[in-house]
């Protein structure tokens, strides 16, 4: 076999693991929701992962965000199998690692569902640094012409599952701290959940720094933690220090690259 007829087989091996791994994420989803007799993602873990287990949790509400997600992964993966993107040199480059956070997001719901808590912490880590990898690679390989509708479904759905999957990192964590740690823990739940909300606004800023001021992962880091904050401020557990800090520190993530990307853009023009 020829060194371009071996290429073209990979290419084409390329889309079609694409495909089958988005496929099974959304088997998995449709299984976390409650469907296939599986049980619904906030009963798991004995309510472990519901809205109000712990004080780092989201509002229910925030959780809408995968129907954005997962219509941007599909969009992605019937585009990427297009014959025209076979050898594009980007699909080649991200194709593989998309895959491979489609089927770990897959796996997460699977080990929600059949699992234990401590194995989702494991498996939304592997999750969050396959997607900070992708995420990472798509910026280091975009360039000017490399059109709009790539912009959206490999820049733009890659950096609001990173986004998001950073919150829901927090959120997973703190469940499994709330469920096994000691009930003294409490006392310092206000404190803590300032100093983590701090840190996952530093990391939110981080990301856009380290991408050029990418926004899409800090709309989705300041959508997750502005419903963390409305979780804290009107739902339980209640604590008022961390939802005013949550409703900051979204504020924060959303807003600043918001400014320095508008920056970037008008500047060109002003030279």
């Amino acid at each position: 076999m020829s060194t371009v007829t071996a290429r073209r087989s990979s290419d084409l091996l390329r889309q079609i693991v694409v495909l089958s791994a988005v496929t099974f994420m959304l088997i998995a989803a449709m299984v976390g929701v409650g469907l296939f007799g599986g049980t619904a993602v906030q009963d798991l873990q004995g309510g472990a992962l519901d809205s109000d287990a712990s004080y780092l949790a989201p509002a229910s509400s925030a959780f809408s965000i995968w129907s954005v997600i997962y219509i941007g992964l599909i969009a992605y993966a019937i585009w990427q199998a297009l014959p025209g993107q076979r050898t594009n040199d980007r699909q080649r480059a991200l194709g593989w690692l998309v895959a491979v956070t489609a089927v770990l997001n897959g796996v997460w719901l699977v080990v929600a569902q059949y699992a234990t808590l401590p194995l989702t912490v494991v498996a939304i880590v592997a999750l969050l640094v396959a997607l900070a990898i992708t995420f990472r690679r798509a910026v280091s390989t975009r360039s000017r012409g490399d059109g709009a509708i790539d912009a959206i479904l490999l820049d733009g759905v890659t950096g609001l599952h990173l986004g998001w999957v950073t919150v829901a990192t927090v959120a997973n964590t703190a469940a499994l701290l709330t469920q096994s740690g000691p009930e003294s823990w409490a006392s310092a739940a206000d404190v803590l959940g300032v100093v983590v909300l701090i840190v996952v606004g530093a990391i939110g800023l981080g990301i856009a720094f380290a991408s050029t001021w990418r926004v899409t992962p800090s709309l989705a880091i300041g959508w997750g933690v502005f419903w963390l904050g409305i979780g804290r401020l009107g739902g339980e557990p209640s604590s008022t220090v961390i939802g005013v800090t949550a409703m900051v520190v979204a504020a924060l993530v959303v807003v600043v690259p918001i400014i320095v990307a508008g920056l970037r853009l008008i500047r060109p023009s002003t030279d």
